[in-house]
C-alpha cells in the first residue's frame, strides 16, 4: 500500500510524528524536566539554563505536584524567592511534557497583562521546547493572544480576580493563582471558591496552585491556605552541632538589637545598630554559634543532601502548604535584611518588612476589645432598666433573612445598659419581620424607680442588596413611611475619618405620591471607634458599658460585639486606617450598638431634665464624653445655678419642704381622627 503512495518517506516521517505523540510522556520529576528543558530568559539576575542548586528550595516546591493524592498547594513566601517562577515551571511542564489545559490567575486586568508580556511569554518562548508545541501567534493552527494560548493536548487561559464571568467560562484540571492576597472579592463571591469550581469537575486529576506573599493576620487568604496544608518549612542543619531547624526572625542577631521579635520592634528605635555585625543564632540551647552569611547559604544548599529540606508539621491529606522567609535565600546577605528591618522601622512601615521579608501575616494592637473580659462584667439586675438608665434608644441591623435588634439605656455621661438584644427572623421583603419589630419597638422596660420606659428613638439601617429584582433598601424606605414623631430614623453608613458620628439628615422619597423620609448619614468608621473605646473603659461612669447576665448576651453576642479590629495598613507608605474582622465572623451586634449609639446622637436628650423627671438624683460632676469617646478630654467645669437670696432660716423651726414650679408644656390638640396606637404615633 505505501509503495504505491508517491513520496513516500514524506509519508513515513510524517506517520513516525504521529506514532511520537501516541508514546506516554517519560515518568520524570518536575524538577528534573525544568532543569532539562527550562531557561530563564535575559533580564533576570542568572538568565540561561535553570539551576536549583542556587534555589534549592524551589525544587520540592515544584516536585510536590507530582506526589501522590494532592490536590492543592499553597506558597506562603516572602518576595523574590521564587514562587512565580515555580509556577511559570508548573505552566511549561503542563504546557510541554504532561499537556492538561489550564487557567492563571492574577489579581487585576493590568496584573495579568504585565506578568503575561514580561515574565511568562517571555520564558515560554525562550526555550524552544515548549514554544514548539504553543500555536504562533497570528497563526491559523489555534490562539496565542492575551487571553489564551492554546497548545497540542490543551489551552492556557488568562483570567483576573474582578472577572467572574470570565473565571466560570470554562472549566479545566489545572488551575494557578498568584497573589491571592491582593484580589477583592466579586458581587458572585470569593473569586477563589469561583476558580475552585472549575477545576472540581475533573476529580482526582484536579490541580490547584496558590502563591502570595501574605497581609494581616485574621485576613490573609495564604495563610489561611497554609495552616489548612500540611504545613512545610525548610529545615537546615547547624555547621557546628548538626541541630536541624528552620530559620526564624528571633535568632538573627546584631551589635544593637534589643528587640527579641517582631512584637517588641519598637525596642529597637533609637538605637546605635550595627547591620554588617548581623549573623543567624542556632537555635540549639547548648549551642548557640553564630554562623555568617556563607555558613548559612552552605547550609540551605545542602539541606536535601544530608536529609532535611521540606518538613510538615502537619499529616499530608491532600493540600501540600509552604512557607519560605527571605533569609533562604542565596542571594540576599544578612546584613542587607538588617537594614530592610531598621530602614522600615524609621518609617513607619514595619507592616511590608514583616510581610515582604518575613513572608508571615502582621498584627497591630489595634482598637480591639476583649470580648472574654466582657463576659465577666455581667451582672444581675434589680429590674429590666437599673436606676442609672434615663433614655432608651434602639439601633436595627438588616440582613437578607433577619432584622438584629439591640435596646440601649444610657445615663449620665453617656453610660450604657444593654437592655436586650434580639433577633428576628423572616425575610425583611415580606411583612411578617415588621410587625414583629413593631411589637418589639412598642415594648416597655420597667425601670428600678416603678416607672415603665419606652424606647425613646430607633434607627434603622436601609442599606442592603437587591434580591429577584427587589431591593432591600426600598422595602426599609416603605416601613420608616408614616412613622410620626420623627423617633424611628432611616440612616445610610459611610466610611472615611474625620466624618461626624450623625450628619444632617436628607429626604429619601418612597414613591412618586408618596411623602419623603428623614435619612441621616453615620459616619461608621468613628462610631465604631466610639464604641470600641468605651468597651475599653474599665470603671463605671462616662462611657462605662454594662451588661446584664441573660440569654441574650452570651458568648456570641460579645464575639459579634468585638469582631472588628482598626488596624494600620500602608498603601505606597501611607498609613491607612481600617476596620478589619475575620471571614466568616458575625458582627451585626457590633452595628446594633453603633446605630443605637447613633439615635442618641440624634436626639440629643438632656439627661438632668430626665433624671428630675424620674426623680433619680443628678450625677455629680459628670463631664459628656466627646464625638469619639475619648475620655481623656479634661471636664467642663459647670458652674451652680444662681439661687435668689432667701430671708435667714431660723434653725430651732422646722423648716417646710421647698416646692419647685414646673414649667406647663402646652401640646398641639389631638384631632378625634388622629390615628392611635403604635410606638411611634402614641407618645
Amino acid at each position: 500500500m505505501i509503495d504505491a503512495l508517491q513520496n513516500t518517506e514524506k509519508v513515513l516521517a510524517a506517520a513516525q510524528r504521529a506514532m511520537a505523540n501516541l508514546i506516554p510522556p517519560a515518568d520524570m520529576l518536575p524538577s528534573v524536566w525544568a532543569q532539562s528543558n527550562v531557561r530563564i530568559p535575559v533580564g533576570n539576575l542568572i538568565p540561561g539554563p535553570i539551576n536549583f542548586d542556587n534555589a534549592p528550595y524551589q525544587r520540592g516546591m515544584l516536585d510536590v505536584i507530582k506526589e501522590p493524592g494532592v490536590y492543592r498547594v499553597d506558597y506562603m513566601t516572602g518576595a523574590q524567592l521564587g514562587k512565580t517562577t515555580v509556577q511559570q515551571c508548573i505552566t511549561g511542564y503542563f504546557i510541554a511534557h504532561e499537556p492538561r489545559s489550564q487557567i492563571f490567575v492574577q489579581p487585576t486586568q493590568g496584573d495579568i497583562q504585565t506578568f503575561l508580556e514580561t515574565k511568562l511569554r517571555p520564558m515560554l518562548e525562550a526555550n524552544p521546547a515548549i514554544s514548539s508545541k504553543m500555536a504562533k501567534q497570528r497563526g491559523r493552527e489555534g490562539v496565542n493572544n492575551g487571553r489564551m494560548i492554546s497548545y497540542i493536548g490543551g489551552w492556557l487561559m488568562f483570567s483576573w480576580a474582578g472577572s467572574p464571568k470570565t473565571l466560570r467560562g470554562r472549566s479545566a484540571p489545572v488551575t494557578q493563582a498568584d497573589e491571592v492576597d491582593g484580589m477583592d472579592a466579586t458581587p458572585e463571591g470569593d473569586p477563589l471558591g469561583l476558580l475552585s469550581q472549575r477545576a472540581a469537575t475533573f476529580g482526582d486529576q484536579r490541580l490547584e496552585t496558590r502563591s502570595s506573599t501574605p497581609t494581616i493576620k485574621g485576613h490573609s487568604r495564604i495563610e489561611t491556605g497554609f495552616q489548612e496544608g500540611d504545613q512545610r518549612r525548610y529545615y537546615i542543619a547547624c555547621p557546628h552541632c548538626g541541630h536541624v531547624q528552620f530559620l526564624k526572625w528571633s535568632n538573627v542577631d546584631w551589635n544593637g538589637r534589643a528587640s527579641t521579635g517582631v512584637d517588641d520592634a519598637a525596642e529597637d528605635v533609637g538605637k546605635e545598630h550595627e547591620p554588617e555585625t548581623a549573623r543567624y543564632r542556632c537555635d540549639a540551647p547548648d549551642c548557640g554559634t553564630l554562623w555568617d552569611d556563607g555558613e548559612r547559604i552552605a547550609a540551605v544548599r545542602n539541606a536535601e543532601r544530608q536529609g532535611h529540606g521540606w518538613k510538615a508539621s502537619k499529616p499530608f491529606k491532600g493540600h501540600a502548604s509552604f512557607h519560605a522567609p527571605e533569609m533562604l535565600s542565596t542571594f540576599r546577605r544578612m546584613r542587607e535584611i538588617v537594614q530592610s528591618y531598621l530602614a522600615k522601622l524609621v518609617a513607619g512601615d514595619l507592616q511590608s518588612f514583616v510581610n515582604v521579608s518575613l513572608g508571615e501575616t502582621y498584627e497591630e494592637n489595634g482598637e480591639h476589645a476583649d470580648p472574654d473580659g466582657l463576659m465577666k462584667r455581667r451582672q444581675f439586675w434589680n429590674a429590666e432598666a437599673p436606676m442609672g438608665v434615663l433614655y432608651v434608644t434602639a439601633g436595627i441591623d438588616m440582613q437578607q433573612d433577619r432584622l438584629e435588634v439591640e435596646i440601649v439605656g444610657w445615663g449620665h455621661g453617656e453610660q450604657s445598659w444593654s437592655l436586650a438584644y434580639r433577633v428576628l427572623e423572616g425575610d425583611p421583603l415580606a411583612g411578617d419581620v415588621w410587625e414583629d419589630l413593631d411589637d418589639l419597638l412598642d415594648q416597655t422596660f420597667i425601670h428600678e424607680s416603678g416607672t415603665a420606659l419606652r424606647i425613646n428613638a430607633a434607627c434603622l439601617d436601609t442599606g442592603g442588596t437587591s434580591k429577584q429584582g427587589a431591593s432591600y433598601t426600598q422595602r426599609a424606605y416603605e416601613y420608616l413611611e408614616g412613622k410620626t414623631g420623627r423617633r424611628l430614623f432611616g440612616i445610610k453608613g459611610v466610611g472615611g475619618w474625620g466624618r461626624p458620628i450623625v450628619e444632617k439628615s436628607l429626604k429619601k422619597g418612597t414613591g412618586k405620591r408618596t411623602r419623603r423620609i428623614d435619612l441621616f448619614l453615620v459616619g461608621t468608621d468613628e462610631a465604631k471607634l466610639m464604641v470600641m473605646r468605651r468597651l475599653a473603659v474599665e470603671q463605671p461612669g462616662p462611657g462605662y458599658c454594662n451588661f446584664p447576665d441573660d440569654e441574650d448576651h452570651g458568648k456570641a453576642y460579645f464575639d459579634g460585639l468585638t469582631a472588628e479590629k482598626l488596624l494600620t495598613r500602608y498603601v505606597k507608605g501611607f498609613a491607612v486606617r481600617e476596620w478589619h474582622k475575620p471571614d466568616k465572623a458575625r458582627n451585626e451586634p457590633l452595628d446594633c450598638r453603633a446605630y443605637a449609639t447613633a439615635a442618641l446622637k440624634i436626639m440629643k436628650p438632656s439627661f438632668k431634665r430626665l433624671a428630675e423627671r424620674l426623680g433619680v438624683a443628678d450625677a455629680p460632676n459628670v463631664s459628656e464624653p466627646d464625638e469619639v469617646g475619648h475620655q481623656d478630654a479634661p471636664p467642663r467645669v459647670q458652674q451652680p445655678p444662681r439661687e435668689p437670696r432667701r430671708q435667714q432660716e431660723n434653725p430651732q423651726v422646722e423648716q417646710s419642704k421647698p416646692t419647685r414650679e414646673t414649667t406647663v408644656l402646652k401640646r398641639p390638640k389631638r384631632s378625634a381622627t388622629s390615628r392611635r396606637g403604635g410606638w411611634a404615633t402614641n407618645w
